[in-house]
């Protein structure tokens, strides 16, 4: 399916945004906590691992072609699905994220470590606007 159509409006760029905070925070603390070496510079290494982001924002009908639920956090440019490399990277993320929240005194959403049939991992994160409220919803889904 091509992007035409799944242009985000100004309040979903303004949550993307938000979102990207957290993003740029998980790189920073996953690639000093398990990539880069003692002394290595984070903003010079060539060491560093991006974040794979599989799916942020998405239209209504991009998110119906993929099965998303009518409820989705995507819809509204609050959530991330970020591939990771086993499960052990996906718990990972996890642990930092929740750390994050707690250190910040922000909270998410959602934060759920999911599979597929074909054993392939990512991790849906979610933050919703503070007005809107977040649930903190935690899960492994399978």
């Amino acid at each position: 399916m091509t992007a035409e159509g799944n242009s985000p409006s100004a309040v979903q760029k303004a949550n993307l945004k938000r979102l990207c905070g957290w993003l740029e925070q998980l790189r920073l603390r996953y690639n000093q906590r398990y990539v880069l070496q003692v002394g290595d510079d984070y903003e010079t290494s060539a060491d560093v691992e991006p974040l794979i982001i599989n799916s942020a924002y998405r239209s209504a009908a991009v998110n119906k072609a993929v099965g998303g639920s009518a409820q989705s956090n995507h819809l509204t440019g609050c959530a991330v699905d970020i591939r990771c490399i086993g499960m052990e990277q996906a718990l990972r993320y996890a642990v930092l994220l929740i750390d994050l929240s707690d250190e910040q005194k922000q909270d998410f959403d959602e934060l759920l470590l999911e599979r597929n049939a074909r054993g392939a991992y990512w991790l849906h994160f979610a933050v919703r606007p503070p007005e809107v409220g977040n649930r903190h919803k935690i899960a492994f889904i399978k």
